[in-house]
């Protein structure tokens, strides 16, 4: 009896034990992986964050020492204060008190807390100090946190061109805009590991991608300059607005493309009048006036209409179906060549010229121009005009066309076409990056220069160059004159058109100088647009403004005299 009572025991013990052991072998082998990705979720949490966002550096020509590089933008780390609206009890009171560790406006802050539904961001970039004031508050709902933030140590210099990073982490404007997605990198998540994952040695830490860093045609010194000249020609001349932009005839790089007025990126919200963060030299059109002539010269030298020394006979007037078309301060100048309304900058010369082209043949040199497109340079929200009532076909309007009057573009269209006469014919499509540097795949992306499509003869550009040389030498751009060196340009004094209405401002001017130098061998091409300068033409206000950026360039490189 007793025995029978031991083996049922015994019984029990074994089957307990072959259910617990079978129980085992289930979870532990059958199951391993599925419990082992369980507990191993318990003790991770997963947070999304993004690639360190790439930098942007100037060119700095010539210079190999690492400490001269110069950053356009770069990641700093910054305080921002937000607050989450369902623990705040009184708006008003945490307003009040806000306003004071700020010194803002309590109706500024109010405003913002009241705008929101639950997270509302009360400021991007606050000091230590203003920090240091909160911890010490003990106001309910107000938080802080030590962020990787966007800063520019250049401030304003090339904001036009940089854009900036605005509090939701995208770019806007500019290379910002335009390289966005380069400059942010790839989004992935942090594993924070608690428990014993963290002996998981070979776990990874990260699964997102850093940013691009870009490196810039744009040189330092020569945007510096270009910038300065514009404040200077503000203080002594007045003027409403002005762009300078430099290229490189033969490569399409962009050296310099300087804007007044601008801003200050580190500070963009602070901006009223979001015009000012447009780039003007490829976000806005205007009629670019007498600098357009060597355009019309151009296709009338390359179909073999004119030559450089064809004359004609001035008279101060023409008549085009019922409009008369007059010279500037309705000169009289008898008769001239080709080159003498170049250097005079004579109206009725360019009307001349215009109708020996037939207009089908000048709108398809419009076209090979590029003044029909984007010139696709990397920079976010270039626009172009389409220039509808010269393709209409109208007489009057291929007529004030020739010199620059009722037809639109932008400056850098235009430079860019002066770039083809200055190189020999081609056209150059400008760019602003020359290299993008990967960390994350250890790849370096050089930009190389994209050649175009032939649009004149390289005689034709000849010619062309000997004649704009001439205008400098002997006409109305001789103040753009550098001792020494050949430099060909053109000098163009345009009217305002009234906006929304018909007809063109009495009192309002656009005054232009484009040239190039070494006029036989160019280097570089210069535009100068001043918007409303206090100066009769372009001649007395533009062509110094070149003649001081080319000898800056000059001395700058060395290049030696060719004169």
């Amino acid at each position: 009896m007793w025995n029978w009572r031991i083996n049922l025991i015994l019984v029990f013990i074994f089957l307990f034990g072959a259910a617990i052991i079978s129980r085992l072998f289930f979870l532990q082998i059958l199951k391993y992986k599925f419990y082992q990705a369980q507990a191993l979720g318990q003790q991770m949490i997963f947070k999304e964050l993004g690639g360190v966002r790439g930098e942007i550096f100037f060119n700095t020509q010539g210079l190999n020492n690492l400490d001269k590089i110069k950053s356009l933008a770069v990641n700093k780390e910054k305080w921002v204060v937000y607050a989450l609206l369902d623990e705040i009890d009184d708006k008003t009171i945490t307003a009040q008190a806000l306003a004071g560790h700020f010194g803002e406006k309590k109706e500024e802050i109010l405003s913002k807390l009241d705008g929101g539904n639950y997270y509302v961001l009360l400021k991007n970039n606050a000091t230590k100090e203003e920090i240091d004031k909160l911890k010490n508050s003990g106001l309910k709902g107000v938080y802080w946190e030590k962020i990787s933030g966007r800063y520019y140590p250049q401030e304003s210099l090339a904001a036009n061109i940089v854009g900036f990073v605005s509090g939701d982490e995208n770019g806007y404007y500019g290379l910002e805009g335009y390289y966005d997605e380069i400059l942010k990198g790839k989004k992935g998540f942090i594993e924070d590991k608690k428990g014993l994952a963290f002996l998981d040695f070979n776990a990874p830490q990260y699964s997102l991608q850093d940013g691009s860093d870009l490196y810039l045609t744009i040189d330092y010194n020569i945007q510096f300059k270009a910038e300065s000249l514009l404040k200077e020609v503000k203080n002594d001349l007045n003027i409403e607005a002005g762009q300078i932009v430099v290229l490189e005839p033969n490569t399409g790089k962009v050296l310099a493309m300087a804007d007044f007025p601008t801003f200050n990126p580190n500070q963009y919200s602070k901006e009223k009048n979001f015009d000012i963060f447009q780039n003007s030299a490829i976000q806005k059109i205007y009629e670019p006036g007498s600098v357009f002539k060597p355009i019309t010269m151009a296709i009338a030298l390359n179909e073999g209409k004119i030559t450089p020394d064809t004359t004609y006979e001035d008279t101060g007037s023409v008549k085009v179906g019922v409009e008369t078309i007059y010279n500037y301060e309705r000169k009289v100048y008898g008769k001239q060549t080709m080159t003498n309304v170049l250097e005079n900058s004579i109206n009725t010369g360019a009307v001349f010229v215009s109708k020996l082209i037939p207009k089908e043949t000048f709108l398809q040199y419009i076209d090979r121009f590029g003044f029909s497109e984007k010139t696709g340079i990397d920079l976010q929200g270039e626009v172009f005009s389409e220039n509808v009532n010269l393709r209409r076909g109208q007489e009057i309007n291929f007529a004030t066309a020739s010199f620059g009057q009722g037809i639109s573009m932008t400056p850098l269209q235009l430079i860019q076409a002066f770039c083809v006469i200055a190189n020999g014919g081609k056209i150059m499509k400008p760019y602003v990056v020359e290299k993008i540097v990967s960390h994350s795949k250890n790849e370096i992306t050089e930009i190389k220069p994209k050649i175009g499509r032939e649009v004149i003869s390289q005689q034709t550009a000849s010619h062309l160059t000997a004649m704009l040389i001439s205008v400098v030498e002997n006409g109305f751009g001789k103040k753009a004159k550098v001792p020494g060196y050949y430099v060909a340009g053109k000098t163009g004094t345009a009217q305002v058109p009234i906006e929304g209405g018909k007809g063109y401002y009495l009192d309002k001017t656009i005054q232009s100088f484009i040239g190039y130098a070494p006029g036989l061998n160019p280097r570089f091409v210069i535009l100068v647009k001043l918007d409303n300068p206090g100066a009769s033409s372009a001649g007395f206000s533009a062509a110094n403004v070149f003649r001081k950026m080319a000898e800056y360039i000059i001395n700058y490189w060395q290049i030696p005299p060719d004169y």
